[in-house]
């Protein structure tokens, strides 16, 4: 892509177009029409468009209907600022965010957030459903997120990304009574309070020892506060995953990005994609080790603390989702059990 010559549209050393204003945007676009992702969960609005003769995504994103930015606290669009700021400078080459421009959004409730333009991968991305995906497919990622991580090692937010608890609480009974009290149709909510609700059936010591967590995860935040950080995605399920012809990652949705530990991601992965992994989990964790280490980031001082932590988080994160299959929720009942130990 060209860069502008335009002062008023900037574009930041990750190739994304600042634009100055919603109007200034939908200017440059035609073929207007409203569009609905099989994968989108978030209750963001999208249309899709054609821009410079290419096919786009437009995607609105606002505290006033998207519930992860409520639940997030995400008051003024921390995508935005991702995107308008030079925190990808460091993105490896290997990694594709696919976002064009970003314009800023005044929401109807007037709270700030954004128009974000992305070229249109939707043919690249992982198809939707439940079969496995290939086993190449798995390991590329797996290989581009312990790159992406190496890259942004010891990462300072200076831009007040996702700050590491709120990934801890925006999947929690509390955020879905907050969702029940404004009668929104989004059905994930509606889904966190009712697997909640199956793992005190199921597990009473476990539903405590979770519950507990989820009203103050400061125990866990500190106990990872004391480990390696860099710069985590936030969100690597399948849904925002594709490839390139060329073996490049598309990796959609920043906008739960932050300085966090790097089994953040890795563990989230494990957790959110269970049922489509083509290797073990197990098998999954050395490899990510093996690249991290590969990329020249030493790990056997804070390995096993790190993992232990964040498999907890995924844990509290994601466990309502697992009730219906006993060996999954097994498993990770287990990495609750253990990463309980090395609490702050």
């Amino acid at each position: 892509m060209t860069t502008p010559t335009n002062p008023t549209n900037p574009a930041t050393a990750s190739g994304v177009r600042v634009i100055g204003s919603l109007a200034e945007l939908l200017a440059e676009l035609d073929e207007r029409r409203p569009f609905k992702t099989s994968d989108s969960l978030s209750g963001s609005r999208f249309e899709s468009a054609r821009y410079r003769g290419e096919p786009v995504i437009l995607k609105y994103v606002s505290v006033d209907d998207d519930w992860i930015m409520r639940a997030t606290g995400d008051i003024d669009c921390r995508a935005r600022r991702l995107f308008a700021s030079d925190a990808l400078d460091r993105l490896p080459a290997s990694i594709d965010h696919a976002t064009v421009a970003v314009a800023p959004l005044e929401s109807r409730h007037g709270h700030k957030g954004a128009a974000l333009l992305l070229r249109d991968a939707s043919g690249l991305l992982v198809p939707p459903g439940s079969d496995v995906i290939p086993l190449d497919t798995h390991q590329r990622f797996i290989e581009h997120m312990a790159e992406l991580h190496a890259s942004y090692w010891g990462f300072q937010d200076t831009i007040a990304l996702n700050p590491m608890a709120h990934h801890y609480l925006f999947l929690t009974p509390a955020m879905a009574t907050l969702e029940a009290a404004r009668a929104g149709g989004d059905p994930v909510p509606k889904a966190v309070a009712h697997g909640w609700a199956e793992i005190g059936h199921m597990d009473s010591g476990l539903s405590t020892s979770l519950a507990t967590l989820a009203r103050d995860p400061s125990p866990l935040v500190r106990a990872l506060e004391a480990t390696p950080r860099t710069f985590v995605h936030g969100d690597w399920k399948y849904g925002n995953l594709g490839e390139h012809a060329d073996g490049r990652t598309v990796l959609l949705d920043w906008d739960r990005c932050g300085a966090a530990p790097a089994t953040f991601d890795l563990a989230w992965y494990l957790a959110v994609n269970c049922d489509r992994l083509p290797e073990s989990k197990e098998e999954t964790i050395v490899r990510y080790r093996q690249v991290l280490e590969h990329h020249g980031v030493a790990t056997s001082a804070w390995w096993d603390t790190q993992l232990a932590l964040t498999l907890l988080g995924a844990g509290l994160q994601l466990l309502w989702s697992k009730t219906a299959d006993a060996a999954e929720f097994g498993w990770w009942r287990d990495r609750v059990n253990e990463g309980e130990r090395f609490l702050a």
